[in-house]
């Protein structure tokens, strides 16, 4: 069965630097694209990033620049590094695959806050 496990949250000042880990396990991972994707109370979900079978990622306007999706195939893992961050970036983080249908990880929750 498919399942998503996220870690590496937690509370930064502006500025400073996360990495986010999504273990996945259940299905091929190599053959699948993997997404990032984020809620703050009060706002709509909005993806973050993704990243390819292939390698190719992808990233919205508001992150672009200062976070890097990356994938290790072979620890079955998608990372998001997350830098210069800001309290806009204040959000759970969630891992995310489409396997016939969507399946999500629990969240992990990033708070930017002096």
């Amino acid at each position: 069965q498919v399942q998503l496990v996220e870690s590496g949250g937690g509370l930064v000042q502006p500025g400073g630097s996360l990495r986010l880990s999504c273990a996945a396990s259940g299905f091929t991972f190599s053959s699948y694209w993997m997404y990032w994707v984020r809620q703050a109370p009060g706002k709509q979900r909005e993806l973050v990033a993704y990243i390819t079978s292939g390698g190719s990622t992808s990233y919205a306007d508001s992150v672009k620049g200062r976070f890097t999706i990356s994938r290790d195939n072979a620890k079955n893992t998608v990372y998001l590094q997350m830098n210069s961050l800001k309290p806009e970036d204040t959000a759970v983080y969630y891992c995310k695959v489409v396997v016939t249908t969507p399946y999500w990880g629990q969240g992990t929750q990033v708070t930017v806050s002096s």
